[in-house]
């Protein structure tokens, strides 16, 4: 897990060193990002699936992106944020994107508390680039209080997800 927290910002540091691609899509659209998998993979306290829908914007500040959030998981819990992202391109057709987001978790269980209502989540995900640029990728998120409360179990999601872009979606109510 603290390879997690450290992978994040090597990846947003390597973003910035690396050259820029012919793929790399400066001009990207907003996304609207669906998402469904396995909450609490590595301790198994919790037998839920997570579904998470997010909205990227395509505007980036420096290399960064803004994005919202909002998870909920089966065991009744949810988590809501905002945070940033930063697409990596990785050749035409692959984009890794680190992401962080300060959330606003609700939904202890006898199983599972974790530690406080704020939680930090790191995401790393890697994605496949289809021609009408939405995307298809899998992802692992790492959640975590940085320590605010009593304890600070942490928790970690693997993720199937699909991106597609907001000009498709306007597309189809035309």
């Amino acid at each position: 897990m603290t390879s997690i927290r450290l992978l994040v910002p090597a990846l947003l540091v390597l973003a910035t060193v690396l050259p820029s691609g012919a793929a790399r899509a400066d001009d990207d659209p907003d996304f609207l990002t669906v998402a469904a998998g396995k909450f609490d993979i590595f301790r198994n306290r919790e037998e839920d699936v997570e579904l998470r829908l997010d909205y990227r914007f395509g505007k980036k500040f420096l290399i960064f992106k803004p994005f919202l959030t909002g998870a909920y998981v089966t065991n009744n819990s949810s988590f809501v944020g905002a945070g940033v992202l930063v697409d990596i391109y990785l050749g035409r057709r692959f984009v890794l994107t680190p992401q962080f987001s300060p959330t606003w978790w609700r939904g202890k269980t006898s199983n599972l508390d974790l530690g406080h209502a704020l939680e930090f989540r790191s995401r790393l995900e890697l994605a496949y680039r289809l021609d009408d640029r939405s995307r298809i990728g899998i992802s692992i998120d790492h959640s975590s209080n940085a320590g605010l409360g009593d304890g600070n179990p942490g928790v970690e999601s693997v993720m199937l997800n699909y991106s597609v872009s907001m000009d498709t979606i306007k597309g189809m109510f035309k």
